[in-house]
């Protein structure tokens, strides 16, 4: 199957150009065994998540390890199934898609990974680990393969490419491994890319350089980007609109601006209070965070999940009812019983 050649595809005839991905009522949960004796409950990675992503559009999925953002991820990306809910990609239900479509769908979705360095083969040279993803979808014209390459390697300011093409990945430093891993995601030419925290790995001088490089990509080939980080201090460099995840839920979703300035779920604030200080005099100040620990995702806590670490807690609505989305203002909502 010529995949990258062909210019059909197995979406939908009602696939609107306006909204490329949407996520309905997601949930995705791994049941656990205890040996001998069953099932002993369930994982609740992802439970219940919902946005749309607009054609050419970025958004960041912001939350503390364990929070489902990964999951999520993966998902999106085909690696797990939806237990309930529905991943919709140009109006077709990813979950319903066989292996040949299977294969199409993920040559139109690029990933960028963490560990650029765990990312890469490495007994593979630059030149090998970028003509792979060509010889599996098809591209046969070995001219046409070598003119991809070098196009990508330019793309991500890896010249002269001479330099790079019979390099190995351990030849390279941080910041040019993720460029790799970045050319080899665009390399086919996606449409949308999720990429899992890009610059958690790297250096700080070179974090914001590998993200405005990114966004020079997304803009210059009208991609859709989901960025997944906990690093709220970054995504204003990347991303229109801010998703915050905490449990295997999200709790506010608003723009990039709008959110940094008037943040309002309370663990919205709680995320920004122990993002960095570039202010080097307040390197050591210690900011009030909620007490306690992320709940268990096997046993989660009734009504809304942050309750048991908010302050703000109202007894008897909190601890007992699991809160809608609330409109703060146009575009901006949160899962917070403060806002009823």
């Amino acid at each position: 199957m010529d995949v990258v050649a062909s210019s059909s595809s197995p979406v939908a005839a009602d696939a609107t150009r306006e909204t490329m991905l949407s996520i309905k009522g997601l949930r995705v949960w791994f049941e656990l065994r205890r040996w001998g004796f069953g099932h002993a409950g369930s994982v609740r990675a992802v439970d219940g998540v919902s946005f749309d992503l607009g054609y050419g559009e970025a958004i960041a999925v912001v939350g503390e390890s364990g929070c489902g953002k990964s999951t999520l991820m993966k998902s999106i990306l085909g690696l797990h199934l939806p237990t309930e809910g529905q991943i919709v990609f140009e109006g077709t239900n990813v979950a319903e898609l066989g292996s040949r479509q299977m294969q199409w769908y993920r040559s139109h979705v690029g990933y960028v990974q963490q560990d650029p360095f765990g990312a890469l083969p490495p007994f593979m040279m630059v030149s090998r680990i970028l003509e792979e993803p060509l010889v599996i979808n098809g591209v046969r014209d070995k001219v046409e393969r070598q003119e991809r390459i070098v196009q990508a390697l330019e793309e991500v300011k890896l010249t002269p490419v001479d330099d790079f093409l019979n390099k190995f990945p351990h030849m390279l430093s941080g910041g040019q491994q993720q460029r790799i891993v970045i050319a080899r995601a665009m390399i086919l030419q996606p449409r949308l890319i999720v990429a899992d925290e890009p610059v958690s790995m790297l250096d700080a001088s070179i974090r914001v350089e590998i993200l405005k490089l990114m966004r020079a990509l997304q803009e210059a080939h009208d991609l859709a980007v989901i960025y997944i980080t906990h690093d709220l201090s970054t995504v204003r460099y990347f991303s229109e609109r801010i998703f915050v995840m905490y449990a295997g839920q999200i709790v506010e979703k608003a723009r990039v601006d709008d959110l940094l300035a008037n943040p309002s779920h309370p663990y919205t604030l709680a995320l920004l209070a122990a993002t960095s200080d570039p202010d080097p005099e307040n390197a050591l100040t210690f900011k009030d965070v909620p007490p306690g620990e992320p709940p268990s995702l096997v046993h989660p806590p009734a009504g809304c999940r942050f309750h048991p670490r908010c302050s703000h807690a109202i007894a008897g609505l909190c601890d007992a009812e699991e809160p809608p989305e609330f409109e703060i203002s146009p575009h901006h909502t949160a899962a917070c019983w403060l806002f009823k």
